[in-house]
């Protein structure tokens, strides 16, 4: 992640384009109403999206055809939910297929599915799940930033092993061999991930930018 410009068959391309479409709908509304409800949260929605873009911008080589790096989305997620994240994720995304030639236009579909809607909802579901356990809140915000990094590069791999199944041992064994060459790096990516959530999270209540001290870990 991200899978580079014309790496998968068209089929996948258009196929994972279309999953996404419908996400990035629900996420362009759900921003849509915040803004109108919530006028003062622009400033938080600019944070979450320049985080994601300044963090899925530091990339690692891979993987042929993808890259490691942080995704940047679990702070948007928490903040805002994951619906959210779907565009702010998209419009990164694209950003940096067009201005980094980071990612790709052909393989947006797939890359969109990864970090901006698997991603998100792990992490959304993870924070949400640490809430109601009564966590403390930098566990809650730490585990939600790292594991919903992990669960993009999980979806990547499979879009890969899918695309190039291995000759003898199918989708599982290139699904393991995708996800194990990944681990390498985005492991310890995404326990940093963790943590410089929690960091900025914490800056950003300090600094009046976030007026819900529930977050404050």
């Amino acid at each position: 992640m991200h899978i580079m410009e014309g790496f998968l068959p068209a089929a996948h391309a258009v196929a994972w384009g279309c999953v996404a479409v419908p996400f990035v709908a629900a996420g362009a509304w759900k921003l849509k109403k915040i803004v109108i409800e919530r006028p003062e949260a622009r400033l938080q929605l600019a944070a979450a999206g320049g985080f994601a873009f300044v963090l899925s911008a530091l990339k690692l080589p891979s993987v042929t055809g993808s890259c490691s790096h942080p995704t940047g989305t679990g702070l948007g997620a928490v903040l805002f939910g994951p619906s959210v994240m779907a565009l702010l994720g998209s419009i990164v995304l694209l950003f940096q297929a067009l201005l980094l030639a980071h990612g790709g236009l052909t393989t947006l579909g797939a890359n969109i599915v990864s970090m901006a809607v698997v991603g998100p909802w792990v992490a959304y579901g993870l924070w949400r799940a640490s809430t109601a356990l009564k966590l403390p809140h930098a566990v809650g915000i730490a585990l939600a930033a790292t594991l919903g990094d992990l669960a993009t590069y999980i979806v990547t791999s499979a879009q890969l092993a899918l695309a190039f199944p291995d000759p003898v041992s199918g989708f599982g064994g290139a699904f393991a061999k995708f996800a194990g060459i990944f681990a390498l790096t985005q492991v310890p990516l995404a326990i940093a991930e963790g943590l410089v959530t929690v960091v900025v999270i914490n800056a950003l209540v300090g600094r009046g930018f976030l007026k819900t001290e529930g977050v404050k870990a």
